[in-house]
């Protein structure tokens, strides 16, 4: 009785699913992590296949514009401020200011920038998937 009072148990907790809003701040920081370790597969991998940026930019040119970014700075810091999430199933947008700076490694950096981003996400099977982004320079 108790064993299947246990494996009852386990299996409830195998089965919770993580909540949307939750699982969306995760993959956001699995965003980040990817960016700052130059990883710009980890970048394309969070883009739907029908993603849309700023003048037009799709997926490809998404990964392009990230590779370009990461090949021209030796180390990349990303600071994400507070997310405004607003998780409507299966979408989602959320907003945040970005502090993006890039540089040779060395103590200060070579360029940096703070930007205001608005991201649309979809939800697709078990993972948010990125469908849009626009980002404004701040300063």
């Amino acid at each position: 009785m108790f064993a299947c009072a246990a494996v009852s148990a386990w299996l409830f907790v195998g089965c919770a699913k993580t909540p949307p809003e939750q699982a969306l701040r995760q993959t956001l920081a699995e965003l980040q992590q990817g960016i700052e370790a130059r990883d710009a597969d980890a970048i394309e991998a969070a883009l739907a296949e029908d993603f849309v940026g700023p003048d037009g930019l799709d997926k490809t040119g998404a990964r392009r514009l990230a590779a370009l970014m990461l090949m021209r700075h030796d180390a990349v810091g990303l600071v994400l401020g507070p997310l405004d999430v607003e998780v409507r199933e299966p979408h989602a947008t959320v907003r945040f200011t970005a502090a993006a700076a890039g540089g040779s490694g060395r103590l200060l950096p070579d360029s940096a920038q703070v930007y205001e981003v608005e991201t649309g996400w979809r939800m697709e099977g078990d993972e948010w998937r990125m469908t849009s982004a626009d980002w404004k320079p701040k300063l």
